[in-house]
Parts: C-alpha cells; structure tokens; sequence
C-alpha cells in the first residue's frame, strides 16, 4: 500500500472497531439515549448525543446522568430497551467496508475485531451484513480486557492469530483507538471528519479511499 506521502506499506491484516467505524451505529445509539431521556421528560439535541456518544458510550451516560440528575441504573436500563428494538439490519456498514474485509482475505490476510460492544451485539450485526466469514476473530467487551487506549486487547488478538505487527493495520474512529494501535506497534487509521490530535500514521474520511490504496499496485 502506497501511502498519501509516499511511503510503501505492506498491509496484509486489519484490526477493526466496530461502532462507527465498521458499522454506522451512532445514529441508532443516540436515537436510543434521547428516547430514554424522553420516558424521564426531558431532552437533548441528536447532535449533542452523538457526540457525547463518540467519545465513548460511558461518557454519553455519565454526562447526560450527572447534568439531568437521573438514576443511572434505570437510565442506562431505558437506553439498552430502546437500542435493543434497533434492528442489525438498520445500521449499516460504512461504504467500501466490504471492499476493503474482502481484499484483505483475498490476499491471504486477516481481518479481526477489538471492540468495546459485547459479543452478541457484534455477531449480530456481522451476520445481519453478511460479513461473519470475513472475519477470522474478535475480542470484546465480554472478554474482560482494559478498555482502549490500552493495548492489552490488541497484543491478545495478535498473538492468538499470528499476525505481524508490521504488517497489521488498526482501523478506528476515535483517538483511544489510535493510541492503542500504536502502543501495540501497529500502522494506524483514524476514520473520520476530524481526530483531537492522537496522530495517526493515515487519516481518511471515506474507505473508498483506503480500498483504492490497498488494491493499488505498490
């Protein structure tokens, strides 16, 4: 793979996130936190909780607890009911996903999951997708590792799947994702509009873009 400034990288693995990066689910999240705010009487903007929601999920419900004076078990009880009724089929992967999971495989690589979402929830949306088979493994929430920026979830899945640290890509949306990767010695993608600053080797904002540089001959 021949990067924005040049540089040639040998690109045979991915480790993915999952919300917002593989699959566009902040949309579902943040309808699911403004309707549990609703069965309390109150309100918040979609775009506010969205972004409360992107910089992590625990965040999203510490704020909205503390500035709303909730009771946090019967909040977080309301927003898992309403994301529940949320079909895997209604949050879809990000165009050029599939284009990018397939060459990898096709090239003899891996693709693999970190990801702060349980096991249930992911394997749902993979097979709703019909992407499960594009996937050789997954740690989640399930698996008791430290949450992101800690790298111990990404030095387990790579010893568990020989992959090579310099030949492995960690794809992610937020900046604990970045961080993550490079503690664990992996070339880094941010996904997104913008990064808070966390410097990641490559910065897209569409996969077209990536698979186009992966298929591209070096």
């Amino acid at each position: 793979m021949r990067t924005p400034d040049g540089s040639v990288r040998t690109i045979r693995n991915v480790v993915w996130d999952v919300d917002g990066t593989l699959f566009d689910t902040y949309p579902a999240i943040s309808r699911a936190f403004r309707a549990a705010l609703r069965e309390f009487g109150l309100d918040a903007s979609l775009p506010r909780i969205v972004a409360l929601a992107r910089d992590s999920l625990t965040h999203c419900t510490t704020t909205l607890v503390e500035e709303y004076q909730l009771d946090q078990v019967l909040f977080e009880a309301a927003v898992a009911r309403h994301y529940e009724r949320t079909e895997p089929s209604d949050q879809r992967p990000f165009p050029g996903v599939r284009e990018i999971c397939e060459h990898i495989v096709g090239a003899g690589g891996q693709n693999v999951i970190v990801t702060h979402r349980g096991p249930r929830g992911t394997g749902e949306l993979l097979s709703a997708h019909g992407l499960s088979e594009l996937f050789s493994g997954c740690i989640t929430h399930a698996d008791g590792y430290p949450r992101k920026p800690d790298p111990a979830a990404f030095n387990a899945i790579i010893a568990r799947h020989g992959l090579i640290r310099d030949q492995t890509m960690t794809i992610g949306d937020r900046d604990v994702d970045v961080l993550a990767g490079r503690s664990a010695g992996l070339f880094t993608c941010f996904f997104g509009p913008e990064t808070t600053g966390a410097g990641a080797d490559l910065t897209i904002a569409d996969f077209g873009e990536l698979a186009r540089m992966l298929a591209a001959p070096d």
